[in-house]
């Protein structure tokens, strides 16, 4: 790749330390002994950075991590050769459970969001002003408090650096709502987040017809499990491709694998919307095929 390559960094505002429990069989009830036990790292943008690193694609995860919890995800992505940069926060990060069984559908529990303390909000603002121009942010999953003054440095620097660089966005509620109003190149979202900022009644071409018409956003992509995904640009009108069909063992991480590739065939590869679309489909059925995030053959 060039020198003039952008890095990417991947902003995980939400952290989870995961753990998966494998069952021959379950039932809510009573106490089960599980049979195997995992521990991984979740997270939208942990799940991209993931990716991109399996696409050949230079990036740094950032994340907010506090207590124990934080301190085993820290080391989950040290022996996992994450690129990182985690920012200290008094609050533990927050936790979750995933239970698996042969025949039964995948379950997640997930505990409370966690806020990140101002202190650790503030640091992330200025690692993000450090950084050189031309590089690119992804804002990734949930960002809990984001709507609070706490995150007033945050949603400045993140200003400063769509006027320097390059922010592509795939979060939802408070989040979505503020980015939507700025120029940002990419949003990236699923029909029921769609919904919350357009007339959920009007078919989707249409609504996001007048979505990228009146958004400052360069371009979006809106994903409807295995329905076709929409996607459309100042210049580009609405136009969708089918995912192909796979047999699904579980969804959970496909838009994330989606989105990384999105990033480095638009971003890096420079091609059109379309055909970046139309690399990455394929990518998110293998993964929804596949138990593990970005681990399919």
């Amino acid at each position: 790749m060039p020198a003039s390559t952008p890095h990417i960094y991947t902003l995980t505002g939400n952290l989870l330390a995961e753990r998966t429990l494998e069952f021959s069989r379950w039932s809510p009830g009573k106490t089960q002994r599980a049979s195997a036990e995992s521990f991984q790292v979740g997270g939208k943008g942990i799940n991209v950075s993931k990716m991109l690193t399996r696409l050949g694609v230079a990036n740094t995860a950032l994340c907010f991590t506090g207590g124990a919890p934080g301190a085993e995800c820290e080391a989950w992505l040290r022996k996992n050769n994450f690129n990182f940069h985690a920012f200290d926060t008094a609050r533990p990060t927050r936790t979750g459970t995933v239970v698996r069984a042969p025949g039964q559908p995948e379950t997640t529990f997930l505990g409370p969001d966690v806020i990140p303390s101002r202190a650790a909000i503030t640091a992330c603002a200025d690692f993000l002003d450090a950084q050189p121009d031309q590089n690119l942010l992804a804002i990734c999953g949930s960002l809990p408090g984001w709507d609070t003054a706490d995150f007033d440095p945050l949603r400045a620097a993140i200003t400063r650096w769509i006027e320097r660089g390059t922010v592509a966005v795939d979060t939802y509620g408070p989040p979505l709502a503020w980015f939507a109003q700025k120029p940002v190149a990419l949003v990236k979202i699923n029909a029921t987040e769609f919904r919350t900022l357009h007339d959920a009644l009007q078919p989707l071409p249409k609504s996001l017809a007048e979505m990228t018409a009146r958004s400052p956003a360069r371009a979006w992509i809106v994903t409807d499990g295995p329905q076709p995904v929409w996607s459309a640009t100042k210049t580009d009108a609405p136009a969708s491709i089918t995912p192909p069909a796979i047999k699904e063992v579980s969804a959970t991480g496909s838009g994330d694998v989606l989105f990384a590739s999105v990033l480095r065939s638009l971003f890096l590869d420079r091609v059109s919307l379309r055909d970046a679309l139309a690399t990455a489909l394929p990518l998110a059925a293998a993964n929804a095929a596949h138990p593990a995030i970005a681990e399919f053959p």
